[in-house]
């Protein structure tokens, strides 16, 4: 027996990733107990991330002005490309504060079980900063799974050639994390990227 405009509510938020039935029941509630202006805010919010944020024409990163921000910084060293998945993956590189290059947003990963092949990615994107002659290293920051993994040695395969170096994020054991409780991926993974100390 919900009104029909909060039922509406309901289902729409139901749409947002990792919001359940009873997730989006509870920020329903929520919103409607605020006051008429917090609601009014988050519409606004939603509108004018819809309407003024676009892809970066060098990067593909998430921006409101272009280049984006990080392509138009100066102190940025564009001979080194991070690529990844999507652009929320490029705040959690960015938070090490130790990434002084620049990214390349793939759009997502290759998944032939799901239809998605080097087409429905920005290789191309990619290929065309690398031959520019400039780029001295692309990183490789794909997603450790089936599709990240595929995708690294698609890239690595184009990216041969250039001259530039080609390198892969190191995976293996968190810090502060016990052995005894490694997977056999994430050992191996581990052995695999160990370095001299």
């Amino acid at each position: 027996m919900t009104a029909p405009p909060l039922a509406n509510l309901i289902n729409e938020l139901t749409k947002l990733p990792g919001v359940g039935g009873k997730s989006a029941s509870r920020i329903a509630y929520h919103i409607l107990k605020r006051p008429p202006g917090e609601a009014e805010a988050l519409a606004t919010a939603i509108l004018d991330v819809k309407t003024k944020v676009f892809r970066c024409s060098n990067c593909n990163n998430m921006t409101d002005v272009d280049p984006c921000a990080i392509c138009s910084d100066p102190r940025r060293d564009q001979s080194i490309i991070c690529v990844v998945e999507e652009a929320f993956n490029i705040a959690t590189i960015e938070q090490t504060r130790d990434f002084k290059g620049v990214f390349h947003v793939l759009l997502g990963a290759l998944s032939p079980l799901k239809g998605v092949g080097p087409q429905d990615i920005d290789v191309a994107g990619l290929l065309r900063r690398v031959q520019g002659g400039e780029v001295r290293e692309v990183i490789i920051a794909t997603n450790p799974n089936v599709e990240g993994e595929a995708t690294a040695a698609y890239l690595a395969q184009q990216l041969r050639g250039f001259g530039v170096r080609i390198t892969r994020l190191a995976f293996g054991l968190p810090v502060g994390g016990d052995l005894e409780y490694a997977d056999q991926v994430t050992m191996a993974k581990a052995l695999e990227g160990r370095r001299e100390i």
